[in-house]
C-alpha cells in the first residue's frame, strides 16, 4: 500500500518529510492529527489533500490545536483539507456512533479499553456510567450484554443529544437511560445503587468518589480513571483509600492499568476497585 510519505517524496524537502506526522486518529470519514509541526503549516493543505486522495473513505482532515478542556471536554480542531462538515458516523466493535468531534469528546484509541470493561460486565448488572459522552460504552455493553441495564449521565447537551440518537441507531433504547446534567445533581434523583459505576473522566473523576461510595452496592465494582505520572499511583491509592474509609467502605484495588499516554511521562490510568464490605 502506498504511504503518504512515498506520495509526497518529490513535493516536500527531506527535512519536511522527516517531520511528517506518522500517526493520526480516524473517526468515521475524518482524520485528526494530534500533533502537527509548525514547520509544515505552509504544506498542510497539500498533506491533507494527498491523504484524502490516498483514502477514498476520508472526506475531511483536521489538526488538533488545543488540548481537551472545559466541563464539556472539547478541543479545538482546525480544518486542513476536505469538507467543512465535521459530523460523521463511526463504527466500532459492531455498533455505530454519530458525532461531531469538534463538539463532543470521543477517542477511537480507547476502543480496546471499552472492550476490556465490557468483558468484565456480568449479564444482569445494573450499571452507572458517569461523564458518558456520546455513550459508546453504554451502547457496547447493551449490545453484548442485553440483560444489563445502564444509566448514563452527561453534562454536555450536544453529547447528550448524540447519545440519544446513537441509542436509537443501535436499537438499545430499552436497555439504556440517559440523563443530561451535573452528576452531583442527577444521581441523587435516580436514587438507586449500582453493581458497577464507571468513571471515565481522568482529570476530575476522583472528586466524585464520595458520591460513588454512596451509590455502589456491596461487592460492586468501580472503574476509576485518572491521570498520573508513569508508574506513580501512590497518591491516587491514598485518595481512594481515605475516601472509602470516610464512607465506611472497605475496598480492594483489583487492577491498576495504563490505558493511554496523555503527555510526556503522563498516562491515563484505570483502577478497578471492588467493594468488599
Amino acid at each position: 500500500m502506498t504511504t503518504l510519505k512515498q506520495v509526497l517524496k518529490n513535493k516536500l524537502t527531506k527535512k519536511e518529510l522527516e517531520l511528517l506526522p506518522r500517526s493520526f486518529d480516524t473517526i468515521g470519514n475524518i482524520v485528526i492529527f494530534s500533533e502537527f509541526p509548525n514547520e509544515l503549516i505552509k504544506k498542510q493543505k497539500l498533506i491533507g489533500e494527498t491523504l484524502i486522495k490516498l483514502n477514498k473513505n476520508i472526506h475531511t482532515v483536521l489538526k488538533k490545536t488545543s488540548m481537551t478542556s472545559g466541563i464539556y471536554r472539547t478541543r479545538k480542531l482546525t480544518l486542513i483539507a476536505g469538507k467543512k462538515n465535521t459530523e460523521t458516523l463511526h463504527k466500532e466493535h459492531g455498533f455505530v456512533l454519530r458525532l461531531d468531534p469538534k463538539k463532543t469528546y470521543f477517542s477511537p484509541r480507547e476502543s480496546t479499553e471499552r472492550l476490556r470493561i465490557e468483558n468484565q460486565v456480568k449479564p444482569k448488572e445494573e450499571i452507572l456510567v458517569m461523564f458518558s459522552g456520546i455513550s459508546p460504552l453504554p451502547i457496547m455493553i447493551a449490545k453484548n450484554k442485553p440483560q444489563t441495564k445502564t444509566h448514563a449521565i452527561e453534562i454536555n447537551p450536544l453529547a447528550h443529544k448524540y447519545a440519544s440518537e446513537n441509542i436509537k441507531l443501535n436499537k438499545v433504547f430499552d436497555k439504556i437511560k440517559v440523563y443530561q446534567g451535573d452528576v452531583k445533581k442527577i444521581l441523587p434523583k435516580i436514587n438507586k445503587k449500582f453493581d458497577r459505576i464507571i468513571m471515565p473522566l481522568p482529570k476530575d473523576a476522583y472528586k466524585f468518589l464520595d458520591l460513588v461510595f454512596r451509590y455502589i452496592k456491596k461487592k460492586g465494582i468501580i472503574n476509576l480513571y485518572f491521570f498520573s505520572k508513569e508508574d506513580s499511583y501512590k497518591d491516587m491509592e491514598k485518595i481512594v483509600e481515605n475516601t472509602a474509609k470516610k464512607s465506611n467502605k472497605k475496598i480492594r484495588i483489583l487492577n491498576k492499568k495504563k490505558v493511554l499516554p496523555y503527555s510526556p511521562k503522563v498516562w491515563k490510568i484505570v483502577f478497578d476497585i471492588k467493594i468488599t464490605s
